[in-house]
This record gives C-alpha cells, sequence and structure tokens, in this order.
C-alpha cells in the first residue's frame, strides 16, 4: 500500500503541513489504528530540538492534544497524535468569518484552561494562535478544542540556546516583550497570543502590526468581551491578566459561558468534518481486504539507524547547550 516508516506506520495520505514537516494520515499497524504522524523534512539540531519539546510535553488534560508514538528512519523522524477531524479555530473562522460572542468565550475558555494546565507544569507553549487550537467534528454539538503543537515550548527557567535576535512565535500573536533582548519564557506572553486569537474570532481579520487592538471599535461585541479581550492584550506584561486561571473568571464573570444550549453558543455555524475519505484500497479497518491478504513486500527496518543520527543530532544539541553554559 503505501510507504511505511521504521516498520510500523503505513503512511496513507498527507492531511497538512506545518511545524517543519507534513502531516500525514498513518496506518499503525500494531495498534491497528489510524493515527496523524507529523514526518519532519530533516533531522538538524534546530529541527530535533522541536522533535524533542513536542515529545517532552505529554500533559493529560480534555484539551490538550498530547503525542502518541515515535519512531527514526535514516535522515527523519516520525511522531504520532490522534487525529483531530474539525480543523482549526482558523478553518473555522475561514469558513464563517467573525464568530458569535457566546462561541468565542466557549473556546477562549478551552484554550484557557489548557494553558492554565500546562502553565502549572511550567511550560510556556510559545506559539498560541488560531491554527494551532485544533477542534474536533462536534457538528452542530458543543465544540471542543485542543491547544496542539508544542514544537517550540519551553520550560519557564529553561536556558536560552540562542543569542542575538532571534524571535520564536507567529507574527501576530507575539507578545510585545518576546522581542526584547534576553527574554526568557513567561506565561502571560501566552496570555497575549489569546487574546490576540480573541480578536481574530470576533473580527474575522488577523491581529494587525503596531496597534492591533484598534481593530475591536467596529466589531459588533458584548462591551464585557471588549474588556476581557482589551486585558488580554494589553502591551505591558505589567498591566497584563496575570494568569489564565485569573482570564477565566474574568471570561466567567462576562456571563457569556452562561448555559450549554448549542443554539445559542453556535448560531448558524456548523464545525465540519476537515478530514477527506479513505484513498482507495484503505478501510475504516485499515488496509482493504486485498491488501491485508496478500503478504506485504518486505520492509527495511531502519530504526537502529534512525536512533543512531537521533543520537548523534541530540549531542550536537547537547554541545550547544554545554557551550551556552560554559559561556554564561
Amino acid at each position: 500500500m503505501g510507504e511505511v516508516f521504521a516498520g510500523r506506520y503505513e503512511l496513507v495520505d498527507p492531511l497538512g503541513e506545518g511545524g517543519g514537516g507534513v502531516v500525514w494520515r498513518a496506518w499503525d499497524r500494531r495498534e491497528r489504528q489510524y493515527v496523524a504522524a507529523k514526518v519532519l523534512r530533516q533531522v538538524d539540531a534546530a529541527s530535533l530540538l522541536r522533535f524533542i519539546r513536542e515529545q517532552a510535553v505529554r500533559i493529560e488534560h480534555p484539551h490538550v492534544l498530547t503525542p502518541g508514538g515515535w519512531a527514526g528512519e535514516d535522515d527523519r523522524v516520525l511522531f504520532t497524535m490522534p487525529i483531530v477531524r474539525g480543523g482549526s479555530v482558523a478553518t473555522l473562522i475561514g469558513d464563517f468569518g467573525p464568530l458569535p460572542p457566546r462561541l468565542t468565550a466557549v473556546l477562549l475558555d478551552q484554550a484557557l484552561a489548557a494553558l492554565e494546565q500546562i502553565h502549572d507544569h511550567g511550560v510556556v507553549h510559545r506559539d498560541v494562535k488560531p491554527g494551532n487550537l485544533l477542534l474536533d467534528a462536534t457538528g452542530r454539538d458543543l465544540p471542543h478544542l485542543r491547544l496542539s503543537d508544542f514544537g517550540i515550548a519551553a520550560a519557564v527557567d529553561q536556558p536560552r540556546l540562542t543569542h542575538g535576535p532571534v524571535t520564536l512565535g507567529t507574527e501576530g500573536y507575539l507578545a510585545p516583550e518576546c522581542r526584547q533582548p534576553g527574554w526568557d519564557p513567561d506565561p502571560r506572553a501566552d496570555l497575549y497570543a489569546v487574546g490576540m486569537s480573541a480578536l481574530e474570532m470576533v473580527t474575522g481579520q488577523r491581529p494587525a502590526p503596531g496597534a492591533p487592538l484598534e481593530a475591536l471599535a467596529g466589531a459588533d461585541v458584548p462591551e464585557p468581551l471588549l474588556q476581557f479581550i482589551r486585558g488580554l492584550g494589553e502591551f505591558d506584561p505589567q498591566r497584563r491578566t496575570a494568569t489564565a486561571a485569573a482570564a477565566r473568571e474574568e471570561l466567567a464573570a462576562t456571563g457569556l459561558l452562561d448555559g450549554r444550549d448549542p443554539e445559542q453558543i453556535l448560531g448558524d455555524i456548523e464545525v465540519f468534518d476537515h478530514v477527506p475519505e479513505l484513498p482507495p484500497g484503505w478501510t475504516t479497518d485499515g488496509p482493504g481486504v486485498a491488501a491485508s491478504t496478500t503478504t506485504p513486500p518486505p520492509v527495511r527496518d531502519r530504526r537502529g539507524l534512525g536512533l543512531a543520527v537521533l543520537l548523534l543530532v541530540a549531542g550536537g544539541v547537547a554541545l550547544m547547550l554545554a557551550v551556552y553554559l560554559a559561556w554564561g
């Protein structure tokens, strides 16, 4: 059928691209289920560090997308995660434009719940944006959001491996203080990104550089929600809403989370299934009958070689860290 990675993961069809690699739908031969598999294009020190960081964040929470297994083969690495079928908040905005205030509030509350959990574990995401807020395909039922892509996440007290004008994150959602030399990961930067994501939800437009909150002037949004977004979008981190828990309390005080009627929350919006139909030769139970009864071609198992490459590059990352610490 498709290419078999490390003797276990059979790549079925590509689902998307981002974060340094292609995301495939893959058939896990061991667990006999479909998974989403991100295959990194190449293994250098930077991509391996991203891979290690994403694998390291294994926080179990209903609104956090936790990685599954991983494998290395030749100069590539692959890691798996559950398939999330409803696209992202970015695709939802692309499909429907500005979101209703109650739906915005529900999605923000779920994103903040995820951040509250990861911040309690001492982790800063550093790339919160609508494209990383994935959605289950719930149709006309209550939405369910999952925070994804921890490839540049970092511990609050983690040493930086770079000096100079290196900025990690996505333009438009990056807190102003992240551009300052010597900035260390701080949870308040994630809260700023939530504020910019909220702005995009209610306006349908990506945050503009310079003065993004000015876009709220023409938005048809209840005043309590406007004030909530402004609190998250403060340029000065000392004046910004301090924690995800405090932000959830402020959001609850708007009254927009009262009631759980899907009709009132969604309005005319539906969270569609964005995952395409399985290609020919594949069924919901894996390869089709004809394929499954045929002896598959021999697959070279390169897991040992892949692991060796990973260890070599990991040694390079460790050397970078040692040099950084030695120079203070």
